[in-house]
């Protein structure tokens, strides 16, 4: 499916990336406005820009030095459109630079929570109060040392003498904190404040991007193509299995892959959950030896997941086959998937670590790709699947990896693995519902560490397995926090585990957030 956006007659901003790893998060925090926010890479000609109408633009963070050769920018133009500009740390620096001012390497650098001091509630200020202090999310290493003529500082920090500039007279605003992210509470009221800025309708909604969504998939699909789709039973391919069935009906047909990596009695819910809801019956794939096989002696996680997505392809081909061809196959794949892949629209953003459903088929399948979620994050999937009618308990089911337990295990993937992290999960998930906490959790599982160490039972010496639990509280899983459980209840999932599961005996809390970690730790 082409990256390229549908032209659509509604108001729209546009976001441009500059690399930085939450570019869609700003997008995200935009449509929550109620405004159409589409993303073009920083080195988009003018004319792209200029052929979308935008009513406002935001320039994104990146990992660069402006200063640096080399250094992302864009044409000069950009700034000349006559529309309100939003510059955020990165997109700061492009408009000091671009207008006569200066940024330099800081003495002391910022990555984090930091106190931002506002000076005067004006431009990006304006819901701020003055002097009070505002905890937000600063990452940077960069400063503003000489601003251009006609721009005014209104709020600095500690280490950051120019943390939020204005110019009235050409609409442009600039912050060196984020905004976007959850980590500065009042972000949202400032991107609020840029949306009012710009004159918006708010004419964005998600039941506009389920006609939209469904007319790019009659068009990509073709009034005849057979369409394949790898449903898992998580919220990503569940949803997009029902928003490509109301497209195009029974040319739909849907694979359930039992790979051996699931949770447990994940067959049987996933075949509990679909039967009777599609027009056709769901297929179901046993293939846990393929999948065993290829991981076999592979320690590296970049190489399973590879392998993994390897092994999918080429069950669906045999499926698609045994169903009498299918022109397309259908992936659930979301922006948080691609941003920790490659840069959505061909930006220069890091790689993180590569997505099993992100980067298309190889030549021989002879299929197209379907990614009708591509652009949106978890919960806007979420608000999607509750508008097209699909039960809370469906759309609610915490996110599980493409990759299944394969990168929940560190290290060598076998089935005596599988089997012990998936009695253990089971454990964490029983007692986490019954405490009334699983709808307040992101997400919460159980990692088998590639670690033993020792213990006593029964007056006995044990060396047996290490478990890590993990549960994480966000909106987006762009970034997010690890949760403060009880510790009644985190020592009844501990008990349980050593007393219930045999081959473990010591089981961990992880207490990182999103950034620095990630949510999987593979």
């Amino acid at each position: 499916m082409s990256n390229e956006p549908q032209r659509n007659e509604h108001q729209r901003l546009i976001v441009v990336d500059f690399g930085s790893q939450v570019t869609q998060l700003i997008a995200r925090r935009i449509r929550e406005l109620g405004v159409y926010a589409e993303i073009v890479p920083c080195d988009a000609p003018i004319e792209r820009i200029k052929a979308r109408n935008p009513m406002g633009l935001i320039l994104s963070g990146g990992p660069s030095s402006i200063y640096d050769e080399g250094s992302p920018k864009p044409n000069p133009e950009l700034l000349s459109l006559g529309v309100p500009v939003l510059g955020i740390c990165y997109g700061l620096y492009v408009i000091v630079d671009a207008l006569g001012g200066k940024v330099e390497r800081a003495e002391s650098r910022e990555y984090g929570a930091a106190e931002l001091t506002v000076d005067s509630a004006e431009g990006p200020t304006t819901a701020f109060e003055v002097g009070k202090p505002e905890p937000v999310w600063m990452s940077h290493g960069d400063k503003v040392v000489a601003l251009p003529d006609g721009f005014s500082t209104v709020a600095h920090s500690e280490h950051c003498q120019h943390a939020a500039i204005v110019d009235h007279e050409r609409q442009i605003w600039g912050v060196q904190f984020h905004p976007e992210v959850t980590h500065t509470p009042r972000g949202a009221a400032l991107l609020e404040a840029f949306v009012g800025l710009c004159g918006f309708s708010r004419d964005w909604s998600m039941t506009m991007f389920i006609e939209e969504a469904i007319a790019k998939i009659r068009e990509r699909v073709g009034p005849t193509g057979r369409v394949l789709c790898g449903l898992s039973g998580g919220v990503d391919s569940s949803v997009a299995a029902v928003l490509v069935e109301r497209a195009i009906g029974d040319r739909l047909h849907c694979v359930f892959v039992d790979n051996g990596l699931l949770r447990k009695n994940e067959r049987a819910e996933v075949e509990a959950m679909f039967d009777g809801r599609l027009k056709n019956p769901l297929v179901v794939a046993d293939a846990e030896t393929e999948f065993l096989a290829v991981l076999a002696g592979v320690t590296d996680p970049e190489v399973k997941r590879k392998r993994i997505g390897a092994t999918f392809i080429d069950v669906f081909d045999t499926k698609a086959k045994g169903l009498g061809g299918a022109d397309f196959l259908v992936q659930g794949t979301l922006y948080p998937d691609v941003i920790e892949s490659v840069s959505i629209k061909g930006g220069p953003s890091k790689t993180i670590k590569t997505h099993h459903n992100v980067g298309g088929l190889p030549a021989h399948m002879n299929m197209g790709v379907v990614e009708p979620l591509r652009e949106l994050f978890k919960d806007e999937v979420r608000r999607l699947g509750i508008s097209l009618g699909m039960p809370e308990s469906m759309v609610w089911r915490h996110p599980f990896p493409g990759p299944g337990l394969a990168v929940r295990i560190l290290g060598e993937v076998t089935k005596a693995r599988c089997d012990l992290l998936r009695e253990a999960d089971a454990v964490i998930i029983e007692e986490i519902r019954e405490a009334g906490l699983y709808r307040k959790l992101w997400q919460v599982f159980g990692v088998l560490l590639p670690v033993q160490s020792v213990g006593v039972m029964g007056d006995a010496r044990t060396y047996e397995n290490v478990l890590a639990v993990r549960a994480v509280e966000s909106t987006d899983a762009m970034t997010a926090d690890w949760a403060k459980l009880p510790y009644e209840v985190l020592g009844r999932i501990s008990n349980r585990i050593i007393n219930e599961v045999r081959g473990i005996n010591r089981v961990c809390y992880d207490i990182s957030s999103k950034p620095p970690a990630t949510i999987e730790w593979e």
